[in-house]
């Protein structure tokens, strides 16, 4: 690791309440190899943190802006899921109804008593896809497909795994037999454009200038490791996955447009931080509302704990579409109400509604580990330092 003995500019503006939280950004930096990122952070359901440091690509040749936009990864998951509460909050969805209600097709193979509550919980047991192809996430009918005719590897709500490639897939084609709209076209009439916030499942070509280059961390990422093994579930789950699923295909014009719902999102860190400053706001921020306060609640009680999920082998805690604090693990912040979502690349957002705070962090170098690292821990535990 290089230290550098540069104090680095950081952007932006800083409520003096959250100073930590620049002096982390700083310090990632100068001691931690950081190369671009950003955070924002919402305090009862103001902006009081909105700033960003370094550049976008690794020759430090394009400084991070004020709208740049960087990858999410798994965050993306989380949004899909509010979708689908969105629905259900206004009496289009029955969560406790079989997924097949919906869409019939998914009937096959033994999947016919599968909740709608199972697939955005991460325990629905259809956690792999079987009858694709590398690249086949690129094609979502394709996906679809082959998901209509998977037999779950469970039964639903017996095991939690985490379900790295299809919940987006799940949860996006429940909305579209609702709703007749895409996923990635309902997140953005019915979340983004409503808060004004700038993310996308799938980046428009005008905006494509505006995306930090990933740079894999020398470090390694132990999800990595996991997935190139042919032996581990995450291998068998990242099938459709294009081979290899490296930064290079993740900087590619191709993987940024393609509209990935499960870990194909985009977006910058202050439009995260007030979709989730919605949701520790009870479901409304500046007078827009998008859930009701009894459809944040629903969705945020906890649906399974594992020590070691069925996936990943990692301790884990989730609800209907977020995830909070497993045993002994400090991911979302001090507070055990607090809940959010991990991106893999070391992206995190979250909801305190305890204390109505709300927080996202990007990075476009990837983190140590899956989704955990020092750079990532430190904005946010310097964000929950603030009294």
């Amino acid at each position: 690791m290089m230290i550098s003995t540069d104090t680095p500019e950081v952007h932006g503006t800083c409520d003096p309440r959250f100073t930590a939280v620049r002096d982390a950004l700083a310090r990632n930096v100068t001691e931690h190899d950081e190369i671009g990122s950003a955070v924002a952070v919402y305090q009862d359901g103001e902006k009081v943190v909105d700033i960003w440091v370094g550049h976008m690509d690794s020759a430090r040749s394009k400084p991070w802006r004020e709208d740049t936009m960087c990858i999410m990864y798994s965050i993306a998951k989380s949004i899909c899921a509010t979708a689908v509460h969105i629905l259900a909050d206004r009496g289009e969805v029955d969560l406790e109804a079989p997924v097949a209600v919906y869409w019939p097709e998914f009937a096959q193979a033994g999947k016919e008593q599968i909740l709608v509550r199972h697939i955005i919980s991460h325990n629905c047991g259809v956690c792999f896809a079987d009858a694709t192809e590398a690249g086949d996430v690129y094609d979502y009918d394709r996906m679809i497909a082959a998901l209509e005719i998977q037999e779950p590897a469970w039964s639903a709500g017996s095991k939690g795994a985490y379900n790295t490639v299809n919940i987006g897939f799940l949860a996006g084609e429940v909305v579209r037999r609702v709703t007749g709209t895409p996923i990635r076209d309902f997140v953005h009439e019915n979340i983004c454009t409503p808060l004004g916030a700038d993310y996308q499942i799938g980046v428009r070509a005008d905006d494509l200038d505006r995306i930090a280059d990933l740079q894999p961390n020398p470090a390694g990422s132990a999800m990595a490791a996991q997935a190139s093994d042919n032996e581990t579930p995450l291998s068998r789950a990242w099938q459709p996955n294009p081979k290899p699923m490296n930064t290079d295909v993740q900087n590619s014009v191709q993987f940024r447009t393609a509209g990935i719902p499960s870990f194909g999102g985009f977006g910058e860190a202050r439009a995260m931080a007030r979709i989730y400053a919605m949701l520790a706001n009870g479901g409304a921020i500046d007078g827009v509302r998008i859930l009701s306060p009894e459809a944040v609640r629903r969705a945020t009680v906890t649906q399974w704990t594992e020590a070691a999920d069925g996936m990943t082998g990692r301790p884990m805690r989730f609800t209907m579409g977020y995830a909070k604090n497993p045993p002994g693990v400090c991911l979302m912040g001090p507070n055990a109400n607090a809940f959010g979502h991990l991106g893999s690349g070391g992206a995190r957002a979250i909801a305190d509604p305890d204390r109505n705070r709300a927080l996202c962090f990007v990075s476009n170098l990837h983190s140590e580990g899956f989704a955990v690292g020092v750079r990532t821990e430190a904005i946010v535990d310097a964000t929950f330092s603030a009294t």
